[in-house]
């Protein structure tokens, strides 16, 4: 099973040096236990686009969706067996990166 953790915070990009040293060690973890699919930080919702073309003619709008004070800045796509080894992962990442992270299953078809 896939699932998307992310790294929920209020800044983008604002891992100091100790906690960026975590979460290489905690990236290297995953990938030595076959979890590892991939991991990326993302600029902030200030940076953000939202596009709907559902109707006659695209809108585009700048900004987020929804502004809030906390976003997601950062996710890790694992590969694990159960729910409970997915949110084991994400608590280790949580300590890794000194931030929340939400945990989700994708779709399965």
């Amino acid at each position: 099973m896939r699932y998307l953790m992310a790294v929920i915070d209020t800044h983008t990009n604002s891992g100091n040096p100790d906690e960026m040293q975590a979460i290489d060690a905690f990236n290297e973890g995953l990938q030595a236990n076959g979890h590892w699919v991939m991991a990326a930080g993302i600029m902030g919702p200030d940076r953000s686009v939202v596009v709907d073309n559902r109707g006659g003619e695209p809108l585009v709008t700048n900004g987020p969706l929804h502004p809030t004070s906390e976003y997601m800045s950062g996710f890790w796509i694992v590969e694990v067996a159960d729910h409970e080894t997915a949110v084991r992962l994400a608590t280790a990442g949580s300590k890794a990166c000194n931030r929340k992270v939400e945990v989700r299953p994708f779709i399965e078809r």
